[in-house]
């Protein structure tokens, strides 16, 4: 099976789905990626305090030498 991405403008998503809903033996899966405000901002505040001080930040190969999965 095969599988694609496709990005569709809002205001031709509800005739999209209706086109698709008119295939036979296709699945349609929905990612729903908006986030909210606030947490954009919460990330948006993170990331100006890290550019703000770099030492906040740890480097990746460190960092995984201090994970333990168990």
């Amino acid at each position: 099976m095969k599988q694609i991405t496709i990005h569709i403008p809002e205001n031709k998503y509800p005739f999209f789905m209706e086109l698709l809903k008119g295939f036979e033996n296709l699945t349609v899966e929905e990612d729903d990626l908006d986030f909210s405000e606030k947490h954009k901002n919460i990330v948006r505040q993170r990331m100006e305090a890290s550019n703000e001080d770099p030492s906040r930040l740890m480097h990746w190969d460190k960092a995984k030498q201090q994970l333990r999965f168990d």
